[in-house]
């Protein structure tokens, strides 16, 4: 199928992925009267009285903004808010089948910091949460870091955190799968932008402790002149040696890669200069920065991708739906580390032990059942963490 033709022809006839439909009968005097005016009154003289009421009153507990300024879409760059719609669009349709969650598209047109943290902070009453998309690095991280300090609600950038979550849903089963310890891996990842660091954080977190990011310029490491307020951040908490060089100079001896930047920058030398039997997760899309048959033909004894048509895909989409649905139903006032580990251990533990191997790890990210199971371990893990507030909003 030629996708991007037909995908076009699909969209003419939709004019459009989503509508807001009522929940509510409007067949009578007395049902408008009880939807509206005047007995609405009521209701909104109760949240008055207590905000908090408002998610037990209104539809707020179950819905998300996405907002974007459109300057980091997909594979396209910066191609502007309105451009942008078809994919928060289509977002929001994951968002509603998979996590049976609302979601509204935002795409505001500022590329202005400001700007945009206030727009956010001033609708932010509408809305359970918030999910921030597409937005370019390094912006993207004080954005986020802002809207947390001057918002009441969950804060997420899936670009970040999304990709960060599926990609140690991934390991865990590819550690599942080899054996290996996470305290006992080298790991190099190459990106250094959202995804990268986001990543990085995470599996430090998770106890991966031999981490080396790479840039365009090779690896990120403390001291290193022209680093970004972002990556002087995460160099130190990672490459602890102080490892410089390039990409396939910090790749020798290692036991994992993980790419978030550009298709074709690892060749099957680079993989079989690794250790024996290196777990490699290629996820530059729509081509990888090394394609599967050449990773394995280098050694490489599991191989992802951010890609639909070949094994192993690991897709931000097994993610957000159920960490969205479980943070609005623990009314949680953030998503901490603690609920992306556990969102990425259910989506890892949606694979049973019979069913691993090479070749899967990760569950179709159309399983149904996926966002369910990591809602609840989300919701758990918020309830655990102590930042769910279930007993004050009383769902």
């Amino acid at each position: 199928m030629d996708y991007a033709s037909e995908s076009l022809r699909l969209h003419y006839g939709w004019r459009g992925k989503i509508e807001v439909v009522s929940r509510v009968p409007l067949d009578t005097q007395e049902e408008l009267s009880l939807a509206y005016t005047p007995g609405v009154a009521e209701p909104c003289l109760e949240i008055q009285r207590d905000l908090a009421k408002s998610y037990a009153l209104t539809r707020r507990s179950d819905i998300v903004a996405i907002v974007t300024d459109g300057t980091a879409v997909l594979g396209l760059g910066d191609i502007g808010p309105e451009a942008a719609m078809p994919v928060m669009e289509g977002k929001a349709v994951l968002f509603k089948e998979l996590g049976g969650v609302d979601a509204v598209p935002l795409c505001i047109r500022s590329k202005d910091v400001d700007e945009i943290v206030d727009t956010v902070r001033l609708l932010a009453g509408s809305f359970g949460g918030v999910n921030l998309e597409d937005i370019s690095a390094p912006r993207c991280f004080e954005i986020e870091r802002r809207l947390k300090e001057c918002c009441d609600i969950p804060i997420f950038h899936d670009d970040q955190h999304g990709t960060a979550v599926v990609v140690l849903a991934a390991l865990m089963n590819a550690f599942r799968y080899t054996g290996k310890k996470p305290a006992q891996v080298s790991a190099v990842i190459n990106g250094a932008g959202a995804a990268g660091i986001a990543v990085a954080r995470l599996l430090v977190d998770y106890g991966i402790a031999d981490i080396v990011l790479c840039d365009s310029q090779g690896a990120v490491y403390k001291g290193r002149d022209g680093l970004n307020s972002e990556k002087q951040k995460i160099s130190e908490i990672t490459n602890f040696e102080i490892r410089k060089g390039s990409l396939a100079d910090v790749m020798a001896g290692t036991d994992l890669f993980i790419g978030v930047s550009a298709p074709g920058c690892v060749t099957q030398e680079m993989v079989a200069n690794m250790n024996k039997d290196p777990i490699v997760f290629p996820m530059a899309n729509p081509t990888p920065e090394i394609m599967p048959d050449l990773a394995k033909a280098g050694g490489a004894v599991v191989v992802g991708t951010g890609r639909s048509d070949l094994p192993n895909q690991i897709n931000n989409t097994l993610a957000f739906p159920g960490i969205f649905r479980g943070t609005l139903d623990a009314y949680a006032s953030e998503i901490n580390e603690q609920m992306k580990i556990a969102a990425a251990g259910a989506i890892a533990g949606y694979v049973a032990d019979g069913e691993l191997s090479e070749d899967y790890i990760m569950p179709s990210p159309l399983s149904r059942g996926v966002a369910a199971s990591v809602a609840k371990a989300v919701r758990d893990a918020a309830e655990a963490s102590g930042v769910a507030r279930s007993e004050k909003y009383g769902r």
